[in-house]
């Protein structure tokens, strides 16, 4: 199956709400024994680099002074056995950075004769397609759809030990993109942190539990704004009563805000969901926060008129100064891949992540420079 191509430019996965800090020794701290914090340090530098000797330090360190601490047998156990997931996950994903991926949520108990297995099936194809891959949980039902769509070559598969589920979906099984994990927050965190858009099919607690999770990050700032799409079947009405319940409940009694609702899209078209994330990457890049800065990065600059509108339309997501077209900024020299692209930056008060959302669009909307 061919992908189309997409600037193979890459981003940080660093899960930090797009804020990007230089390591530092300033937080590595201290085992309780100088001598034992000389030797850390040694052995940091000798297998580490100038980049991250010093987190190698800090995490030794913290792992020493677990061992002098009152903790118990299970606790340790939890913290090496979730260290080790995360780990391997980084390792099996680190070959496909330059890839744009999309992660697909659903039931279990999907069966592949359903409506909604065939859509998922149908998603995945296209996506592809388009020059995205695609990340499930290695099961059965719209997991496996989500596999099965993309091809072997094109997805990941995101494994749970689970006692009622024995092995993984066939179109992933045996692939040196699967990955096994114990815990679920664990394989939430290769799930959130790696996938460029997120597409969910209706499904059970589980669909509820990753969904709910994906848009409180979102909303928060915990993690960079992104596609999430909540696609049906043709004619389906799942997502549409999950619509309802959030404007007629969540939005009615004023526990969400209006510009949520920009945070996600319902549909039951295949090729409106494909369009809704290819879209989003058309000019939009990535962002990174420098302090109370927020840095757009763009693949190509706006022009004069465009800018003007959309610095008039998005006033209010600038809590001071004016928004500036222009290049790299002194603290991104850190990200040298990056340093070409054209930038929006403004200072933002980290907050309504829905208008944010809507301040991208209209970026990937708005006319770009020419040369003539």
């Amino acid at each position: 199956m061919s992908k189309k191509k997409h600037v193979r430019v890459p981003q940080e996965k660093d899960f930090t709400g797009g804020e990007i800090l230089a390591a530092s020794c300033n937080y590595i701290g201290s085992t309780g024994d100088p001598k034992v914090d000389e030797q850390v340090m040694q052995l940091s530098q000798a297998v580490g680099t100038d980049q991250n000797v010093c987190l190698i330090a800090e995490m030794i360190t913290t792992a020493l002074r677990l061992g002098r601490e009152s903790i118990s047998m299970g606790d340790f156990k939890l913290m090496n056995r979730a260290l080790k997931e995360m780990a391997e996950s980084s390792r099996v994903y680190h070959p496909f950075r330059f890839e744009k991926k999309v992660g697909i949520f659903g039931s279990a108990r999907t069966k592949p004769d359903e409506p909604e297995y065939q859509t998922t099936v149908q998603f995945a194809r296209r996506i592809v397609e388009e020059g995205f891959m695609t990340i499930t949980g290695a099961g059965p039902g719209i997991m496996a759809a989500g596999n099965e769509g993309a091809g072997r070559e094109n997805t990941f598969g995101l494994d749970i030990s689970l006692p009622f589920e024995t092995s993984a979906n066939p179109f992933i099984n045996g692939d040196e993109k699967l990955i096994e994990f114990n815990y679920f927050f664990t394989r939430k965190l290769a799930f959130v942190k790696e996938a460029d858009a997120a597409v969910a099919m209706p499904g059970g607690v589980g669909t509820m539990d990753e969904i709910f999770e994906a848009l409180t990050l979102i909303q928060t700032g915990k993690s960079t704004v992104y596609p999430l799409v909540l696609l049906d079947c043709k004619g389906g009405t799942y997502w549409k009563f999950w619509l309802q319940f959030m404007e007629e409940h969540l939005m009615r009694l004023k526990l969400i805000s209006e510009s949520d609702f920009s945070l996600f899209k319902v549909t039951d078209d295949v090729e409106e969901a494909v369009q809704e994330i290819v879209q989003f990457y058309k000019n939009f890049h990535s962002y990174r926060y420098v302090g109370d800065q927020l840095v757009v990065r763009m693949h190509q600059a706006l022009s004069k008129k465009a800018f003007a509108k959309l610095s008039e339309d998005f006033a209010d997501i600038v809590s001071a100064g004016k928004m500036r077209q222009n290049g790299a900024l002194k603290a991104e020299m850190n990200e040298k891949e990056l340093l070409d692209l054209p930038r929006i930056v403004l200072r933002h008060g980290r907050n309504d992540f829905g208008r944010l959302r809507e301040f991208i669009d209209a970026i990937n909307l708005a006319e770009v420079e020419t040369d003539n």
